[in-house]
């Protein structure tokens, strides 16, 4: 009887949910003269604000953090830059963290003056063609910009964001948007608008020359990118008329080489205007205060109109056009339909063809490629933009397949997809995972900003975002096939990527450039005001395991339990204590579980019952456990549960499937030695353990070839038995919990042994050692490893404070010498890395990513700061504030109480390690810091890993950091 009440109850509180979503409506109210706009039953609370200069404010209010998320968006990107000058609306970017005539100097009429005559300068150079004299006219430049850096201050945007305690500053560009980035304390909200507020009054292009030199450098490795060019390639080929595939973002070699300061202030002038411009905060503030201030900082700003862009409609494709390019990166298909806007009334539509194809379980090319095995990967995705809209295939073959068989099998799926060859209930389940994704979007006020954000650039109404999941349901399957029919022909464009040597690119040369002045001690009287004003920071909370966990057993597992207040979803994971350090089949079986089925259940029907109840099911193995987690809708919790524990029970083996995984392994293997990323990672653990490490720690070719399916199966039902942990976090009560897993898990009464793990141990550094792999690009990747000590809570926070004085961020020693005063690279840190065990030692390591021809230079840099660190009290005092403000903003909430709990325990901690490092980091001294430098860095021996090609930088060069060998991809993969 109490059941059947429950669930009458439940049914109508369901209906009146299902009513109330299905109302969304624009409503205005008004507080304090502020009107606003709001969409009924918006789950992210969302207000839309017009000042009266025409910028858009949108607030977004929610209090689990003390934290907000900020973004001033500018609809402006690379589709607006002009022909002769593209690439300037990301370049003007990068220079919008330089300052104005307030900060970034220190004397702005005696900058002014300099700054002129380098305007004047650029604009002689973009209109001289003679190369002697383009050169002459570039010394001049070099030469006035080192007189005015004296004026200026670099940086001083990061260190006023990092001593107000911000995380994530930085900006991004795209085709339609530029937009910048900070995640705030609340407390510090009013110093973050005063600093926006004075950032978009007047920036300054200073220290212009090596910023742009930073830019050279992001192009360059963009020469190095076969995805990028990949991208460029379709989208050049989709779009001939329009400037999505006319122009690129970080533009041409030939604008980015013939700068214009004046065009870069003409691009601010006309589209950084509020009319053009939002504000948009998420977090944990007052949005009647917050509306106030904003138009108090912004309200000075000047409406002008914006020039809409204009295109001439692109002609339909008649035919297939195929291109190819060629580079070191593993072979790839990639395939573009051209689609409408993202305001047509096909885009919905669109979207849900986006992910009938691929939803990560059970879309299209999921179960028909991907579970079958047919190919290596196979994805499909919507990219909607303002004007038109991509349909945007991406897949790899495995072994023994040509391009081509990868094009006809995917082909294949859009004419199952024309016929209606899909399940009927494939929608409604696309639907109900959706809502569990929506809920998801609305719990992190990150977020919600991002969303709100990307709404408001791309000119979307928000009340239809709202209704997005009702307008969805809404369509039906003869709907997606009339789509397929009208957009999906032989209309396409496809870019094969193939694997061989690159044709040689116009790379931009390094020019010659001095070191500029960064001022680096120094400080503006703007940045003293803004770190003045007052502001009450939020009280750390830290965790108390004993009280924050709730424990129990089941049988003689550990349940580890934090309960969820805020929404229906659950996880839960079992973890076992064997990993593949215990038996490298493990990870294997891992993999081998989700291709197979059951004696009652095929592998496609396990994906399609697990995405229709909106949950699913994941198996991960990594060095020391093998985790399996499920996670979805708490009222589908038994079902998921039980689904699970069926397969796991009753899995059968599958040589079918066996082999094709084994080809994939294969091709996924090759395809690794052909990532230079990999690479990379294999040269530092080489570095980190010796020839024999972590990293190459592999089943040999042979070995892989050589296993069974009934090896795996055994592996597979042989899981349970071993030690394990039951994390749970979700709305069901942990006796209600436990009872429930009673039912359906079985824990067995001693858990088996694991095998011995594979120890491997840190070496150390006794002389300076080059690892050098070869490997066909343009720039340099370089890192310097380490080894130390092992671990000591009593260093943690030394730790902390030294990585954010060091090289831990834009305001830090390493990224102000190395890219902001020598424009040596585009991308640098150096980090003292704490071990996860406390029997594992700390690491140093270092990063420059460079041009080739800058290696010398950009090592030696590196180097000298190594060896000798400069002494800057206010960088410390930001340091400081740095990793206290963090500490005081961080909540660790949801399942991550638990993770953290499980990490301190491996470091031997009991307690909240972050209570240590707080309540010690004000005694940290200068010395402290020079100290920890000289004992652990300084005139040490390193050893460096090199990716390059050995035909662009020198032999004698790496010759002159320590003794080079040359490891080759056997050497550095096992394999």
């Amino acid at each position: 009887m109490l059941n059947k009440l429950k669930f009458a109850i439940l049914a109508i509180l369901f209906s009146s949910i299902v009513f109330a979503q299905s109302q969304h409506q624009w409503k205005e109210a008004s507080v304090n003269g502020y009107a606003y706009k709001y969409v009924t039953n918006d789950p992210t609370k969302a207000r839309f604000y017009t000042l009266k200069n025409g910028l858009t404010v949108i607030l977004s209010p929610t209090k689990k953090d003390p934290r907000i998320q900020a973004y001033v968006a500018v609809k402006a990107g690379s589709k607006t830059d002009p022909s002769t000058n593209t690439g300037l609306a990301h370049y003007l970017e990068h220079m919008l963290f330089k300052g104005t005539d307030k900060y970034g100097s220190l004397d702005w009429a005696k900058e002014q003056v300099e700054l002129n005559k380098i305007d004047g300068l650029y604009e002689q150079y973009n209109k001289t063609t003679d190369e002697g004299q383009r050169k002459a006219i570039y010394k001049k430049i070099d030469s006035i910009s080192g007189v005015a850096s004296k004026y200026a201050i670099a940086n001083e945007y990061d260190k006023m964001m990092s001593a107000m305690g911000a995380q994530g500053t930085n900006a991004f560009t795209s085709f339609e948007q530029t937009v910048y980035t900070d995640d705030v304390p609340s407390s510090s909200i009013d110093k973050y608008l005063a600093v926006q507020a004075e950032r978009f009054r007047n920036p300054v292009l200073r220290i212009f020359h090596t910023e742009l030199e930073a830019v050279y450098e992001e192009k360059n490795r963009t020469l190095d990118n076969d995805g990028r060019k990949v991208f460029e390639t379709l989208f050049a080929n989709l779009f001939q008329k329009h400037n999505y595939g006319l122009q690129t973002t970080i533009g041409t070699v030939e604008h980015l080489k013939n700068p214009s300061l004046v065009e870069i202030r003409k691009y601010f002038n006309k589209y950084y205007v509020p009319n053009n411009m939002g504000v948009i905060l998420s977090g944990d503030f007052n949005p009647d205060e917050v509306i106030v201030k904003i138009d108090k900082a912004f309200g000075s700003m000047q409406n002008k109109p914006v020039e809409k862009y204009t295109f001439q409609p692109e002609s339909p494709i008649s035919a297939p056009i195929i291109r190819e390019i060629v580079g070191p990166d593993a072979e790839s298909l990639t395939i573009g339909y051209r689609l409408p806007g993202n305001k047509d009334k096909d885009a919905l539509l669109a979207d849900l063809v986006g992910k009938i194809l691929t939803n990560g379980k059970a879309g299209l090319l999921d179960l028909n490629l991907v579970k079958q095995q047919k190919l290596l990967r196979a994805s499909a995705f919507t990219y909607s933009l303002i004007d038109y809209g991509v349909l945007y295939f991406s897949a790899a073959p495995t072994n023994g397949q040509s391009l081509e068989d990868v094009k006809t099998l995917v082909l294949a799926e859009i004419e199952n997809l024309r016929k209606g060859n899909f399940d009927d209930n494939l929608i409604p389940s696309i639907i109900n995972n959706i809502k569990k994704s929506k809920i998801y979007e609305t719990e992190k006020y990150s977020d919600r900003a991002s969303t709100l954000m990307d709404a408001f650039t791309s000119e979307l109404d928000w009340k239809d975002q709202v209704a997005y999941v009702n307008d969805l349901s809404k369509i039906k399957k003869e709907d997606i096939v009339a789509f397929v029919n009208k957009y999906l022909g032989e209309n396409y464009v496809a870019i094969l990527k193939r694997k061989g040597e690159a044709p040689k690119s116009n790379k931009i040369e390094k020019p010659s450039i001095t070191p500029v002045e960064t001022n680096a001690d120094k400080q503006s009287d703007f940045v003293k005001m803004v770190n003045e004003m007052p502001s009450i920071s939020a009280q750390p909370v830290f965790l108390d395991f004993n009280k924050d966990i709730e424990k129990s057993k089941l049988g003689k597992a550990e349940v580890l339990y934090v309960a969820n207040k805020d929404n229906d979803i659950f996880r839960l994971k079992y973890r076992y204590k064997i990993g593949s350090l215990n038996d490298l089949k493990q990870s294997i079986a891992s993999q081998y579980i989700q291709f197979l089925g059951t004696d009652k259940m095929s592998a496609e029907q396990i994906s399609k019952e697990f995405y229709k109840i909106a949950c699913s099911f994941s198996v991960t193995t990594g060095e020391e456990y093998t985790t399996v987690s499920i996670e979805g809708l708490q009222e589908n919790f038994e079902k998921a549960v039980t689904l699970f524990e069926d397969v796991i029970n009753n899995v059968k083996a599958d040589e079918v499937a066996l082999k094709a995984l084994k080809a994939r392994l294969a091709k996924a293997r090759k395809d690794a030695k052909a990532n230079k990323g990999a690479i990379l990672q294999g040269l530092t653990s080489y570095a980190q353990y010796g020839p024999k490490n972590k990293f190459n720690n592999t089943l040999s070719d042979k070995d892989l070839e050589a296993i069974t399916a009934q090896e795996l199966l055994d592996h597979i039902k042989n899981l349970n038995n071993f030690e394990q942990t039951i994390i749970y976090y979700g709305p069901q009560p942990l006796t209600a919990l436990v009872g429930k897993l009673k039912t359906i898990h079985t824990v067995p009464a001693s858990f088996a042994l694991a095998p011995a793990m594979k120890d491997f141990k840190q070496i150390a550094q006794t002389s300076n050692q080059v690892l050098f792999a070869d490997y066909d690009m343009v720039q340099a990747e370089t890192r310097w490893i380490r080894n130390t000590e092992n671990y000591d809570s009593n260093k943690s926070t030394i730790v902390n404070v030294f990585n954010n004085y060091f090289g831990g961020g834009m305001g830090s020693l390493v990224f102000q010498t190395i890219r902001e005063s020598k424009a040596l690279a585009y991308s640098t840190y150096g980090y003292y890395i704490a071990p996860q065990k406390k029997e594992q030692e700390y690491y140093m390591l270092g990063y420059v990513g460079s041009q080739a021809d800058k290696f010398k230079e950009a090592t030696t840099a590196m180097n000298e700061l190594l060896i000798k660190m400069p002494e800057l009290p206010t960088n410390l005092e930001l340091a400081k504030t740095g990793v206290k403000k963090d500490i005081q903003t961080e909540r660790i909430t949801q399942d991550n109480i638990i993770f953290s709990y499980l990490a301190n325990k491996q470091l031997g901690e009991t307690s909240d390690i972050r209570k240590k490092i707080y309540n010690s980091v004000d005694a940290i001294t200068m010395q402290d810091v020079q100290n920890f430098h000289k004992n652990n860095l300084s005139g040490k021996p390193y050893t460096y890993a090199i990716v390059a090609s050995e035909k662009k930088i020198s032999m004698d060069d790496m010759k002159k950091l320590g003794d080079v060998k040359k490891v080759s991809l056997e050497e550095i993969f096992g394999y």
